[in-house]
């Protein structure tokens, strides 16, 4: 994103006087607008969710399927060992997984686990959808924004054609805006939105991933057994690899001991 906009800033400062693209009237109608229109469909307090999922992608990238799993084949060799109380102590950056591992070291029934994750898992899906939500329609309502201050100049140039000093603001405000519209959409609003639509379903793979994994540790399930299960979620080729290196390994330590 930062790249797109220098590039389109650079090709401005090469080709003119940059001061001649900044027009207080457009960015009144098209961000103005646009932001008014956003809010009159959506409440603040989702506006404000948007721009806080918005900032936590950004700075904040979620752990990798393949990671992920190490870790549930860690706490179930754990559990293993140790029993469930054991995970009590487990330490983890994800606040959904250090849940699950309370729940299990607790003592909760399986039925009960399941039904607190799900529930945790639907109500962060629905935050996430507020937030990309708000970021799409913002990416269709930019642009029209920029064709009604495009009227807007058009109609005031028009209307005062015997006047030509009112004729190249009234062409700017007209150019503008539509210029205005289409690089909030396009730069900005359309990217953050498609960011958070492919976080949100990165997240609930997660989740999904660690209530699956959860729930067959506390059936007390072989951790082979737990990873073989979650090797589901890897891609094809990333998880026929993955088998062949634990067959490798298998083999070359059937060799020593033998």
């Amino acid at each position: 994103m930062l790249g797109a906009i220098a590039m389109v800033t650079g090709a401005i400062s090469l080709g003119a006087t940059p001061i001649i693209f900044f027009n207080p009237i457009s960015l009144l109608i098209v961000v103005g607008g646009s932001l008014m229109i956003v809010l009159s469909q959506l409440r603040f307090s989702e506006c404000r969710m948007a721009l806080h999922a918005a900032s936590r992608a950004f700075k904040h990238s979620l752990p990798d399927t393949a990671s992920t799993i190490e870790e549930m084949i860690e706490i179930s060799k754990l559990a293993r060992k140790g029993g469930l109380l054991a995970l009590e102590g487990f330490e983890t950056r994800s606040r959904y997984l250090q849940q699950g591992l309370q729940m299990l070291a607790d003592g909760f029934a399986p039925e009960t686990v399941k039904e607190v994750l799900d529930k945790e898992r639907l109500m962060t899906l629905d935050r996430n959808q507020a937030g990309a939500r708000a970021f799409t329609l913002l990416n269709e309502v930019a642009p029209a924004m920029g064709m009604i201050g495009t009227l807007i100049g058009l109609v005031q140039m028009l209307a005062n054609m015997d006047d030509p000093s009112s004729i190249g603001p009234a062409m700017a405000v007209a150019l503008l805006t539509t210029l205005y519209g289409v690089l909030i959409a396009n730069v900005i609003a359309k990217p953050i939105a498609e960011k958070l639509e492919a976080r949100m379903h990165q997240q609930a793979k997660l989740q999904t991933l660690w209530t699956d994994a959860l729930l067959a540790i506390q059936e007390g399930k072989n951790p082979r057994i737990v990873e073989q299960m979650l090797l589901a979620y890897l891609p094809d080729d990333v998880r026929d690899r993955r088998q062949a290196q634990g067959e490798s390994v298998a083999t070359s330590d059937e060799g020593a001991n033998g």
